[in-house]
């Protein structure tokens, strides 16, 4: 059977119904939270959406507390299936795009929005991967579920409660991340440090430092690279202003200042990419900071600024922090840096986003992070820790997947591994599959992001017959 043909046949619908899918401005937020809403109203919405579209295509639906909903097809009577684990949350859209984030816009090929690639369009093409298999009365051995999280970009709580109250798959994919096949995925540390509340000088007279820092605050989510950073300032304010211009020339970076009753402001661009791969970002806190660092503040604000230069800047893999680690399955370890929050009167906060190889010793690593940063006075005030994921290449679906791919696309189906955290992991034997095609730019959590139409048709046939493959294989649980 020709795939594309029949996902190309059903197109029209299928871009339309991810333009409205898009248009839901579905971002956590717990001021809006109330029972069976527990992210907020609009992710609430934005799930209501897709358990409805299914419910209309004949596929049994339910919404579990609003924490998460699934669609399922069912073609037999035992109570095993396959899960498509999806999520239809998505990262604040901050920064300047071309067509507003949620205001869904084609151009030149392309479907631009935030969550196109992450992964409100993956999701999309996995439901109609399995609407045409219900349209074509094709057979499934095993019963399929394309399950929809609504908190996968801060916790997963949505999979959690998913499997504390149903049975989960005995196999399956998340259509979240690049393709051929990722069958190992990095562990996480996220380390939330602070610091005594930061005090200023109030006798000019009796300062033994030249510049005062009011606030220094970059970074809205731990698992991103922070794009803007900005700091407010007493002192020299005519000479830190051109130094500030020179510095960001030198490097070639963007940024402003500006004069308020308070002092002056500074503000640096960087380059926002997920926290998974902050090599390839522009940090904006890590380089404002790196410029400061130069200058004489008051105590709580040196140490502050010290200790992101000294172990933060320019080391994406910890080995000033010395927690470096690789290993053959999974690469090396990185570090970013996503959340700075510097306020006169407030705890110093920063948070640390680290992705850790399938060996790294987990509890060593968090004592050597504690004795770094206690010589800066930080104390860890969290730990929270998500360990790696491998599944073995020689697994049945591993084989079923690498065969599909290969077939429709031509292409060798490697295996990857990657330092992001997808639902895969809530699987026992679970992957992650596309929908990002090899060579193609990663979009997610950037400005402009975006999902190739022609590369959404691809997926979707690959889906389909993925979805059809592995619900006819047999399974051992």
């Amino acid at each position: 059977m020709d795939w594309y043909k029949e996902v190309e046949a059903r197109k029209d619908d299928l871009i339309k119904d991810l333009v409205r899918l898009l248009e839901f401005e579905s971002i956590k937020d717990l001021t809006t939270s109330e029972p069976g809403k527990p992210m907020g109203t609009t992710i609430s919405d934005a799930l209501e959406f897709m358990l409805e579209r299914c419910s209309k295509e004949g596929f049994m639906t339910k919404n579990i507390e609003g924490y998460a909903g699934y669609a399922e097809h069912k073609t037999s009577n035992s109570d095993n299936y396959i899960g498509v684990l999806c999520h239809i949350d998505v990262v604040p859209a901050t920064g300047e795009w071309t067509s507003p984030p949620f205001e869904p816009t084609i151009r030149d090929g392309k479907l631009y929005a935030r969550g196109a690639i992450d992964d409100k369009g993956p999701t999309m093409a996995a439901f109609y991967a399995l609407k045409l298999i219900k349209d074509l009365n094709l057979p499934l051995k095993t019963n399929v579920r394309l399950i929809f999280g609504t908190d996968e970009e801060s916790g997963m709580s949505c999979m959690k409660k998913y499997e504390q109250v149903e049975k989960m798959p005995v196999a399956g994919f998340a259509p979240d991340a690049v393709f051929p096949i990722i069958h190992a995925e990095k562990g996480q540390i996220n380390v939330f440090l602070s610091m005594e509340n930061a005090t200023i000088t109030d006798d000019p007279g009796n300062r033994d430092h030249s510049y005062e820092l009011l606030s220094f605050t970059a970074g809205t989510k731990g698992n991103m690279v922070p794009e803007i950073a900005k700091a407010t300032i007493i002192g020299d304010i005519a000479s830190i202003s051109q130094e500030f211009k020179s510095y960001c020339s030198d490097h070639k970076l963007s940024c402003n200042s500006s004069i308020t009753n308070e002092g002056i402001t500074l503000t640096l661009y960087g380059k926002s990419v997920h926290g998974m791969e902050p090599q390839n970002g522009i940090n904006a806190g890590l380089n404002l900071a790196h410029f400061l660092s130069s200058y004489s503040f008051q105590k709580e604000a040196n140490q502050y600024l010290q200790f992101i230069d000294q172990y933060l800047y320019d080391d994406y893999v910890g080995s000033r922090l010395e927690i470096s680690h690789s290993d053959e399955v999974t690469g090396p370890l990185t570090v970013n840096a996503g959340i700075f929050h510097f306020e006169m009167g407030e705890r110093v906060k920063v948070q640390l986003n680290i992705r850790c190889p399938v060996t790294t010793p987990y509890l060593r690593t968090v004592e050597i992070l504690g004795e770094k940063t206690a010589h800066f006075g930080f104390s860890i005030d969290e730990i929270r820790e998500k360990k790696p994921h491998h599944v073995d290449k020689k697994h049945p679906m591993i084989q079923v997947l690498q065969k599909v791919y290969h077939e429709e696309t031509s292409e060798e189906p490697t295996l990857l591994s990657t330092g992001g955290a997808t639902y895969a992991r809530f699987m026992k034997n679970g992957v992650a599959f596309g929908a990002v095609f090899p060579g193609k730019e990663m979009s997610a959590h950037q400005i402009d992001e975006y999902i190739e139409i022609e590369d959404l048709l691809k997926a979707t046939a690959i889906y389909a017959r993925a979805i059809y493959e592995l619900g006819n294989l047999d399974f051992e649980e």
